[in-house]
This record gives C-alpha cells, structure tokens and sequence, in this order.
C-alpha cells in the first residue's frame, strides 16, 4: 500500500508527490545543509577532537558538550532533509574517516551513516544513541533468536525495525547518551576531562528548565490524554505520563509510514469528536491529506493542537529551546482544556 496520502517527508522529489499531498513549509532542499562548529584550540587544555554527528537534532548538544576542545560537524544539520532517505556525500563519508568521535542515533534511524562508519578507513570511537540507552530493532532481536535456532514468521517491516528512533523526545535518553558522550570525549582527550566537566555541568544546567517543565505537565497529565499523526511526540508523552489514544491502526499505519485504512481514520476523528483526546499533537514538518484531514477534525471538535518538529526548526540553534516551546505550548492546551 503506498504511503504518500499519508507522509510527506521533505527531503522526497518531487516526482513522487501526489494531487492529496503537499510539501512541508520547511522542504524542498536537497541539501544537508552540513555545519562545522571549529573548537579553540588555544583554550582547550588538552587534544582538540574531530567529532561528526549524523543529525542535527544531536548536533546542538555534541557542540555544546564539547566546548572549546572538539570541532563538530554535523551532517543533516537541515530541516529539509529526510534522514531515512539520506545518501552521504564523499565529503560525509571523508568526514566520518577522519572523526575521532562519531555520534549516531542509531535504531535504524540514521543507518546511512552507520554504513558510512562500518565502511570508513578508520576506526572512530562511536556513540550510537540506540545502544546507550538499551533499544534493540526487530532486526537485530531476530539475528539474535535465529543464531539459536528460533524460527520467526516473516513480518511487514518497520520503517525503523520496530522500534520508535526519536530517542532525542524522552529526556531519560537524552541525559543518558549526554553522560555517555562526555565519557567518550574525555577518555580520548584526557587533559581536557577538566573541560569536558566543565561542559557537561554548564549543560546540565541548561537543560533543567526543560526537566522541570517535564516535571510541572506530569502533575497535570493524570486523567489527560493525546493522539499524534505520528510518532515523534511518543517517548515525551510517555515521560509525562500522558495516555496515547491514537487508535491503534492508524499507530501502526503511522509506525510504518504506511496508509491508514478508512476505518483508522474515521475511530481517529471519533476519538477527537467525542471527548477521548485531550490534545492532537501535529507533526507540522511533514504534510498530508490526512494528517490535514486530522487537523481540521480536531480544530472543528475544539481539541487544541501542539504542533511539534521532528528535528529543529533551521535556525534553532539551541535542544532546550526547541523543546521546551513546545511543552509549554502543550501546558497551555492542557491548563485550556481543563
């Protein structure tokens, strides 16, 4: 079944559009729009570090995490890109060679660049998000039960082998891969471990404003619900302690990147019309008929709409202040509905 009444990701041609789907505000580019953030090296007390990050949505923390002792690059730093469909660039896969550090979100997210590392002349130190924090694809999960001897019936795949990869929405997973790539920069620049505390402390710091807005909606989620035309918003909505009453078709649909049977959608616009949602959460980077269609319904029902980003918009340079507009954008629809 094809999936573009449902998706459009930015970075897809043109070609595949259709008359029901429209581009995202945001798309149309085909450039990754890779940045480098140069360290100082005059004030770095030990080896400066080459660090490449696939995505941007860990870009703005490696930068940070790494101060004036590591220059990073960060390959999809744009908006526009669709990171599943990415094919790196000579330079990228000359870029993850020579890195001292390469930083990964892992869980099929990112699985180019993965490649790109398997492949490289070199052998980088490598922090993969998925691994950190303990996510196992349907892929690897069944490698594992086959080398002893469990038969499997084959399954449609995920898009991202099971799993939800927006591991940057819960803020466990964010602290967790932070933690792990400070170790990683310490242990291969060692006179700047000093630094890269420094770092982490001034971080951890930054980002207690976005904890504590996690922590003011879990006093107000109790009884509250949402339902998401995707997935990004999941591991957040878990964090708070929200109910997901997305029907589960069109979960799956949307899990699979997949169209929503009628049915799916027609219990969507059920739940928005007679009170089971609380909030819709809208995916506003990408766009569809029916996410369109799920907009309007919820507008029309007078259930508030949270828009979210599955990476920051361009020009948002800062984790905490992406995030943390949209919790308090959600504050303000649940605090409204109540």
């Amino acid at each position: 079944m094809p999936r573009l009444a449902l998706f459009r990701r930015p970075a897809l041609t043109a070609l595949a559009a259709t008359a029901t789907l429209t581009l995202a505000a945001c798309g149309g580019s085909s450039s990754a729009g890779t940045t480098t953030r140069e360290a100082d090296a005059e004030s770095c007390p030990g080896e400066v570090l080459d660090v490449v990050v696939s995505v941007s949505q860990w870009g703005s923390i490696v930068e940070q995490l790494g101060g004036d002792c590591a220059t990073v690059t960060t390959v999809l730093a744009s908006s526009a890109v669709d990171p599943h469909d990415y094919e790196p660039t000579t330079a990228d896969i000359a870029a993850f060679s020579d890195a001292d550090l390469v930083v990964l979100n892992g869980a099929d997210y990112d699985h180019w660049a993965a490649d790109a590392v398997a492949t490289a002349d070199s052998d980088p130190v490598v922090v993969d998000a998925a691994e950190v924090v303990g996510i196992e694809t349907e892929e690897h999960a069944e490698e594992e039960e086959h080398a002893e001897g469990e038969e499997h019936a084959e399954e449609e795949g995920h898009a991202h082998g099971g799993v939800n990869p927006h591991l940057w929405y819960s803020p466990e997973y964010v602290q967790d891969v932070a933690a792990e790539v400070t170790a990683q920069l310490s242990e291969l620049s060692p006179d700047a471990a000093d630094h890269f505390a420094e770092q982490a402390q001034t971080w951890e710091s930054d980002l207690q404003p976005y904890l504590d807005e996690v922590s003011s909606l879990q006093s107000a989620a109790p009884g509250r619900s949402y339902a998401a035309t995707e997935s990004v918003f999941q591991y957040t909505g878990e964090a708070i302690g929200l109910t997901d009453a997305t029907p589960e078709g069109y979960r799956d649909a949307a899990s699979n990147e997949t169209d929503p049977a009628p049915g799916d959608v027609a219990a969507f616009e059920t739940a928005l019309s007679d009170g089971s949602v609380d909030v819709l959460v809208y995916n506003s980077q990408t766009e569809g008929s029916v996410p369109e269609q799920l907009r309007a319904a919820a507008e029309s029902a007078g259930v508030p709409v949270v828009e979210v980003t599955e990476s920051a918009p361009d020009g948002e340079q800062s984790f905490v202040s992406w995030q943390l507009d949209q919790l308090q954008q959600l504050s303000n629809a649940l605090g409204g509905g109540q």
